[in-house]
């Protein structure tokens, strides 16, 4: 009796170990193991790879070793766990809408999707079956919709077989994952824009005018008023917007004056225009542009910085305020605006403001000034 109870204990081991042994095997034990393989998960337009639910490209590279035997399909199974275990489709995935292939890349060509696609298995194969001339592959699968679960691997079993359905033995075998992930989605908002700013000096850093570097507007001329010489000052402005139909920039502001004596504009209407200073007379004028030493014994002004270009770079100095060694001043004139290459938005640029005083020898002595104001409108 003993000796029966141990012989059903010995086949009860033996029963429980070849179950074992039966799980955790291969789908082939013969089958050799595919090497380098990956699954890229490769998107279309407005749809990223990964994207869950998202019908994308699942691009297949790997290599199979057996190159003695004839290649006639491969077999793509869509599944929650790598291998061993029964396949379980990944929720949501399906592979049966899918609409082709591309093997571009690969060293064996001219696969085409077996017909009857299901939700996790695409099965391809070729014309005929013949030995691989290269183990290294490369397949495209062309719009297979991803799990919709987020943020989850899933994985592909592959096999290849020497028939040209999929079935039948296999000859390599592995499996691939990827993992769908959670779309990281950006958003700004750009508002309308409009910086501006006047001073005695700007800086410009690195192509750029800096409106942080803006120095006070108090400025003063560069020598005592005479008769006999033509006395100078600059100020600077820059300004940038995003308006659709650009800025414009008037100038604002009586002539310069000492009590109830002043000196009289150059040009003073809005329809004048500029003329070379003359010396000997009282006058008071201003510009934008790079003057010679026709104006000043010390040239003074600058173009605007950096130059207009019509696309990104639209600001220019009005036509009456942008000749050398022309000037002229009336209230309320714009001398500035973002239309070169026609009114749009543009990038910052910085302008030189060159003003001149030419005095008659009766001008009563006094402190003369003034306060301009610069005033920059945008057109959204």
């Amino acid at each position: 009796m003993r000796r029966a109870r141990g012989v059903a204990y010995f086949l009860s081991v033996l029963l429980v170990a070849v179950s074992v042994t039966a799980v955790f095997s291969g789908p082939d034990a013969s089958a050799a193991q595919i090497t380098a393989r990956s699954l890229t998960l490769v998107g279309v337009t407005g749809v990223g790879g990964s994207m869950p639910g998202g019908n994308v490209n699942h691009r297949f590279a790997f290599t199979i070793p057996t190159l003695g035997t004839a290649l006639g399909s491969v077999k793509f199974e869509y599944c929650t766990i790598a291998t061993k275990d029964a396949c379980v489709t990944p929720t949501g995935m399906d592979a049966s809408i899918i609409t082709g292939l591309s093997d571009t890349g690969s060293g064996v060509t001219g696969w085409t999707v077996q017909a009857g696609s299901t939700a996790n298995t695409v099965i391809v194969r070729r014309a005929a079956a013949s030995n691989p001339a290269s183990g290294s592959l490369v397949i495209q699968l062309n719009n297979i919709k991803n799990t919709t679960d987020v943020n989850k691997t899933f994985f592909v079993r592959i096999t290849t077989h020497s028939s040209l359905d999929g079935t039948g033995a296999i000859v390599d075998s592995g499996s691939v994952a990827a993992s769908t992930a959670n779309p990281i989605q950006l958003s700004g908002i750009m508002p309308e824009s409009l910086i501006f700013c006047t001073g005695a000096d700007i800086t410009v850093n690195a192509g750029v005018p800096d409106c942080s570097t803006a120095t006070s507007g108090v400025i003063e001329f560069n020598q005592l008023f005479s008769p006999q010489d033509t006395a100078t000052a600059v100020s600077k402005m820059a300004a940038s917007t995003n308006a659709f139909s650009g800025y414009a920039i008037t100038v604002n502001g009586p002539t310069l004056a000492s009590g109830s004596s002043s000196i009289p504009a150059m040009a003073p209407g809005a329809a004048d225009v500029p003329i070379a200073r003359t010396r000997g007379i009282s006058e008071f004028g201003m510009n934008l542009a790079a003057n010679t030493v026709a104006t000043s014994t010390t040239p003074v002004g600058a173009a605007v910085n950096p130059v207009p270009d019509g696309l990104n770079l639209r600001g220019q100095a009005a036509s009456d305020y942008s000749v050398a060694d022309q000037f002229k001043y009336s209230n309320g004139d714009i001398v500035a605006a973002s239309d070169n290459g026609g009114l749009g938005p543009t990038n910052s640029q910085l302008y030189t403001v060159s003003y001149i005083v030419d005095v008659a020898g009766n001008l009563l002595a006094g402190t003369y000034s003034t306060t301009l104001t610069y005033i920059c409108t945008p057109t959204f």
